[in-house]
């Protein structure tokens, strides 16, 4: 992965990050859509990530949880509020309660993964927006931007994979 940038804008309450694969946009769409690929980088090497459902449709949820090196789990989901295969799609990701259910105690933000395909490869533009600058600054000092990245780093090595085998 060519990391290209990180940009926290508390203005517009956003979090980026872009990143360019040397793969094709359609290769690239299937890491986010087959929730066996998208366990296998969507959390921080120390933090793997768990998808216990992952309905990737308009409206459709998914579930998943991230285990950490005591091996707490923290759980998750996600409401895809939009998709646009290969090339964009939309959700809402939150945090969740042991039963799975959305947890109260941090609202959700909402996502926009977009890929475009540049130079024979994919850029992927993810666009993380928050309620509150509160939430912005609360989520990244609990590590989002830099779990992230690390999480992203492992796209590449699941990029090389021939995924018919």
């Amino acid at each position: 992965m060519t990391f290209v940038s990180s940009e926290t804008n508390r203005d517009a309450l956003t979090l980026t990050f872009v990143a360019e694969f040397d793969a094709s946009v359609e290769r690239v769409w299937q890491i986010w859509e087959d929730p066996r690929q998208l366990e296998r980088w969507w959390g921080p090497p120390t933090w793997p990530a768990t998808f216990e459902r992952h309905d990737f449709t308009p409206g459709g949820r998914s579930n998943y949880y991230m285990t950490g090196p005591e091996g707490n789990k923290e759980r998750g989901y996600w409401v895809t509020t939009s998709i646009e295969p290969p090339n964009r799609f939309e959700f809402d990701d939150g945090f969740a309660d042991e039963n799975g259910d959305p947890s109260t105690a941090i609202e959700p933000t909402h996502g926009v993964v977009t890929l475009q395909e540049v130079d024979g490869g994919t850029r992927m533009t993810t666009v993380t927006t928050f309620v509150s600058t509160e939430q912005l600054e609360q989520l990244v000092a609990m590590g989002m931007e830099e779990g992230s990245r690390e999480a992203m780093s492992q796209i590449d090595a699941l990029l090389a994979e021939d995924v018919r085998a």
